[in-house]
Formats: C-alpha cells, sequence, structure tokens
C-alpha cells in the first residue's frame, strides 16, 4: 500500500513540476517533494498501528482429545485415520467378551437373588404372622391368668367360710370339703393358666427371633429395595458401563490423526498412553500483538483474518476477547531467582481470541494453519480503508510459492 501511495504521489510531482510546470524544480521544491513523502507515511504507518493494529502471527487452534479406554483388551476395529467423523461414530473397538461374561454372571446373581429374596419375603411375613399370633396368645393366657386368679380369691374365702362354720359346729362338713376342693380346682386353673402364658411369651420369643434372623439374611433397604439386590444390581450396572466402554466413540464432529492403532493390537488403561488423537471441527483464531498494540483494541471490534491455507480468501471476524496473560506474568515455585540481567528475556505478546463470521463456519481451518489479521477499532476509521487494501494484497501474495525447486 505505501508503494501505491508513492506511485499516486509521484504521479502528482511529475504532473505539477515537469508536466504542466505550475512549480519550479529547485532545492527548495525538491526538498519539501522529498519530506512530504517521509512524514506523511511515518505519521499515517504509526496511527494505523494504533487505530488499526496488525499482525503477522494468526494460529488457528484445534481442540485436540487424546483418546484411550477405560477398559484393557484386544483391539478388534478401528476407524480410518485422517477421515472426517461424526459425534458418536465409532473409533476403535475393543473385545467386549469378558466383560459380556461378566455382566452375564451378575444377571444369573440378581435372578438367584430376587428369587431368594421373595422366599425370605415369604418367610417374614410367616414371622411376622407368628409374633402377631404369640401376641395375641399372650392376651388371651393373661386373661385366663386373670379369671383363674379371681375364681382361687373367691374359693379361698368359700373355704375360710366353711372352716370357721364347721369349727364353730354351725357349718356342715361337706360342704367345707367341697369348698376345698374348689379351692385346690382354682389354684390348678390359676398353674395352668400361667404355664400356658408362659409358653406364649416362649413362642413370642421364638418368633421375634427368628423375625430378626431373616431380617437380618435379607439385610437394610436402599431406595425401597433390598441391600443384597441393590449391590448386586449396581454391580451389574457398572459392568454393564465397563462393556459399553469396550467402543471408543467420537465425542465431537472431527478427526482422528495419525491412526496408527490397528486390530490385534492390546490397550491398556492409562491416561498418559492414549490410543489415537482426535482433532475436533471446532476452533479458536488467536491473534498474537505485542503490548503496546492494544490499549484501543476492545472487545466486539471488527477484524479480518487471511490464512495461508486460504490464499485468496479475506474472512471477516470480530475480536471475542483480550487475554491479558502470558507465560511472564506468573511466578511458579522454584528455588531460582527471577533474571533482571542483560540476559533477561523479551516482553511477551499477549494473544486476542478472534470469533469468525457465522457465515465463513463452512470454511475449513486447518489446525496449525498460520496467517495475518488486523484489527479495525472505532477510532479514525477514515484510513482503515488503508489498512484493508493491505490484508487483501497480502492474501494474494499467499498464492505465490518462494521455492527455487
Amino acid at each position: 500500500m505505501e508503494v501505491i501511495l508513492l506511485g499516486i504521489y509521484s504521479f502528482f510531482v511529475w504532473l505539477i513540476f515537469f508536466k504542466f510546470k505550475w512549480l519550479p524544480w529547485n532545492t527548495l521544491t525538491q526538498v519539501i517533494v522529498i519530506t512530504i513523502p517521509i512524514v506523511a507515511l511515518t505519521a499515517l504507518i504509526l496511527a494505523l498501528n494504533v487505530v488499526a493494529p496488525s499482525s503477522s502471527d494468526v494460529r488457528v487452534i484445534k481442540y485436540v482429545v487424546n483418546m484411550s479406554s477405560d477398559q484393557r483388551g484386544r483391539v478388534l476395529e478401528v476407524a480410518e485415520g485422517n477421515k472426517p467423523l461424526r459425534k458418536g461414530d465409532v473409533l476403535y473397538r475393543v473385545d467386549p467378551t469378558p466383560y459380556q461374561l461378566v455382566v452375564n454372571n451378575l444377571e444369573a446373581q440378581l435372578a438367584n437373588t430376587v428369587g431368594s429374596s421373595k422366599e425370605l419375603e415369604e418367610q417374614l411375613s410367616g414371622s411376622v404372622s407368628q409374633v402377631a399370633a404369640s401376641k395375641s396368645g399372650i392376651d388371651q393366657a393373661a386373661q385366663r391368668v386373670q379369671q383363674a386368679a379371681a375364681d382361687l380369691e373367691l374359693a379361698s374365702k368359700r373355704a375360710a367360710q366353711n372352716r370357721e362354720l364347721v369349727s364353730t359346729g354351725a357349718g356342715n362338713r361337706f360342704d367345707l370339703e367341697q369348698a376345698e376342693t374348689n379351692l385346690r380346682n382354682a389354684q390348678s386353673a390359676l398353674d395352668g393358666a400361667r404355664s400356658a402364658e408362659a409358653q406364649s411369651r416362649s413362642a413370642l420369643g421364638q418368633a421375634l427371633a427368628g423375625e430378626r434372623q431373616i431380617r437380618q439374611r435379607m439385610g437394610a433397604k436402599s431406595n425401597g429395595e433390598w441391600a443384597q439386590i441393590a449391590q448386586i444390581r449396581a454391580q451389574l450396572e457398572q459392568a454393564k458401563y465397563d462393556l459399553s466402554q469396550t467402543t471408543v466413540r467420537a465425542p465431537a464432529n472431527g478427526t482422528p490423526i495419525n491412526v496408527m492403532l490397528r486390530p490385534g493390537a492390546l490397550v491398556t488403561v492409562l491416561a498418559n498412553m492414549p490410543a489415537l488423537t482426535f482433532v475436533e471441527d471446532e476452533f479458536t483464531v488467536v491473534a498474537f500483538y505485542h503490548q503496546n498494540e492494544l490499549y484501543k483494541v476492545k472487545p466486539g471490534d471488527e477484524a479480518e483474518i487471511v490464512l495461508e491455507t486460504l490464499p485468496g480468501e479475506v474472512i471477516k471476524a470480530k475480536v471475542d476477547s483480550i487475554i491479558w496473560a502470558n507465560g511472564q506474568g506468573g511466578s511458579p515455585v522454584s528455588g531460582v531467582l527471577p533474571q533482571t540481567g542483560s540476559a533477561a528475556p523479551p516482553p511477551q505478546r499477549f494473544p486476542v481470541k478472534l470469533v469468525v463470521d457465522p457465515k465463513f463456519r463452512d470454511v475449513f481451518f486447518a489446525a496449525g494453519a498460520r496467517g495475518d489479521a488486523a484489527i479495525y477499532t472505532e477510532h479514525v476509521e477514515a484510513i482503515h480503508i488503508i489498512r484493508k487494501v493491505i490484508v487483501r494484497v497480502n492474501t494474494k501474495i499467499n498464492y505465490l510459492i518462494m521455492k527455487l525447486h
């Protein structure tokens, strides 16, 4: 752009001083003619770097997922590498046989435990009925004891009365013998009632012990289900989950890159040893700027991107955010003193996150693609056209491949 402006300026100088000779071409005018473009271009470039800063370090960053199976096993199937996949497509499958056997075993255990629990529930129901019957028997026996005690008390009084009458000669000995017989019968009835009550209480103790034993065998309940059943059901769900993890699927739309995994290989459960690398289609464009170029930039400003992988294409974008942090801004715990002398590191740049216009979302952005970018602030918009022309010239230059062989 600077060359174009100099060409236009030179054309007008030729017209004024040589074609029409409106002004004399002397030392003074020569100095003025040379000074004006130098000052003007310097001021223009300095202003552009503030109101429309550019960056020659733009990077397309994609999310990379290191895929590994939760289960160890022999690989049966692997997706073809460097081919786009949709979310949920199979990346690779591990032999599910041992995990399916665990599921089958737990399903059998669950069915057996459910059947046993139903038998125990029936036994528990019978024990509860026995407890209720024993309590009813105790109540009936207690009533009989009370009745027998009342009869014994009455028979005892009658016997005492008859003894007193016989001792005074006013009573009949036959009546005394009958009263004493009734007293012995009442005592025997009371002893029988008390024995029956004791037997009922013993039966209640046995019924309660049987109920406790059955409840102990069944265990407590969890979410309305017996603990043994709930435990096996949880183990079964875990086994089914393990079985499902033998098939590893794409977590998003993307591409498995550089797939070296092959059927027959043994994969292990190690986080630092992924089976393959999956690159998602979602991406972020980041432009790196020097620290003094961003004081007029703010989120929402218009931006343009040109990438070497897309020569001739100008991609519209907006500033999403400025990441006001870099590696020099942290102080990790270490025993090394900071370098502040002549060997101090140069100041690092700040990344600016750019959001691509939705109409360019179908354009393929290669992970790691490099290029240039320009941000157009709300200040001195009249000279933004110069930066836009420079951007478009740069994207045309990307068509040129500077190689000598």
